[in-house]
């Protein structure tokens, strides 16, 4: 089963460390209300300026602060720590707080960036030295702002969003649930039964050209965090009841990419990272004797052994692929 090893986590710190603070090429989310509102993409976002948009660059850290949490004696920490501390400050939290006050950024990253704040949120929260607790304290009030947003948001939400993409509500919420806010957490248990508890017999008609999530592995991958285990085990059985047997078999055929330089397509390569993730957290619910967990895993394999390799190299991957690397290969630890 493949891992994460040292040599693997410096080369994803190299990797993000060359792009958190790279400000162009830029894809804004940022609807302009006037003139002035014509601004560069560090002045308007302090810290996560970098990174080709504001969520790559959100979770470019996320990376980061993981690496340094699990290998902190790596070559590369120090540099972690000395950009953390020049960033994570509190005016430029305050700054990027101050941003979602816009009238016109009700919607901004909104649901996948919101999730990854969180997410970024609860690794901190994980760190046990001085620096990472005080790197937490600075940014929770940008949690909390994001935590809010998604309580206002989520009961607003009647359906969800299936796509593979950024708007997939599912993945977002996955990661949201990290942050471990009861309240929040309580709201997104009771969307996730709403919206999925009786989805039945996927067809997954997957994938599509520019996906990076799996909209039928995503939604198990979200309801098994969001349900009890029992209740999880018989929604799988009715929600993929041929996994055993390898079907729908589009899950378990890894995505080929035709072109790594076109960022859309590119796309591709995180959908069989993200595949991975999901095969191994949902392989980890069965029992060693279940035969559809060897099948699980070995999808998990299957697609971890295709996009690996492509995680550096180009930047329209490199900028963003660590991250679903990580998560898929720190899957079930």
């Amino acid at each position: 089963m493949t891992t994460l090893t040292p040599d693997i986590a410096a080369l994803y710190a190299r990797a993000a460390l060359g792009h958190v603070t790279r400000e162009y090429p830029n894809k804004m989310d940022h609807v302009l209300a006037g003139p002035e509102d014509v601004q560069g993409p560090r002045a308007l976002h302090p810290i996560f300026f970098g990174s080709f948009d504001w969520h790559s660059c959100v979770h470019g850290w996320w990376t980061l602060f993981t690496v340094l949490r699990l290998h902190p004696d790596m070559d590369e920490a120090a540099a972690i720590r000395a950009l953390g501390d020049e960033l994570f400050t509190e005016a430029n939290v305050a700054a990027e707080r101050a941003y979602l006050d816009r009238p016109t950024s009700r919607g901004f990253e909104r649901p996948y960036g919101w999730g990854w704040l969180l997410a970024l949120a609860a690794e901190l929260d994980r760190h046990d030295t001085d620096e990472g607790r005080r790197w937490a304290a600075t940014l929770r009030p940008l949690a909390e702002a994001f935590r809010d947003r998604f309580m206002a948001y989520l009961p607003l939400a009647t359906y969800p969003v299936r796509v593979g993409t950024h708007y997939n509500t599912a993945f977002a919420l996955s990661l949201a649930m990290d942050w471990g806010d009861a309240e929040l957490n309580a709201l997104i248990r009771r969307k996730a039964a709403a919206w999925h508890g009786e989805d039945r017999a996927c067809q997954a008609w997957e994938p599509s050209q520019d996906e990076f999530l799996s909209p039928a592995l995503m939604e198990a991958e979200f309801m098994r965090r969001a349900t009890a285990p029992d209740a999880f085990a018989a929604w799988l059985d009715g929600f993929l009841p041929g996994l055993a047997a390898r079907e729908p078999k589009t899950l378990f055929t890894p995505a080929s990419v035709s072109d790594r330089t076109d960022g859309k397509i590119a796309h591709l390569d995180g959908l069989n990272l993200s595949r991975a993730w999901c095969w191994r957290g949902i392989a980890g619910t069965m029992k060693s004797g279940d035969p559809r967990r060897a099948v699980a895993l070995k999808a998990a394999d299957d697609h971890l052994a295709v996009s690996l390799p492509q995680v550096t190299g180009d930047y329209m991957g490199e900028h963003w692929l660590a991250s679903f690397a990580l998560l898929a290969l720190l899957a079930g630890h």
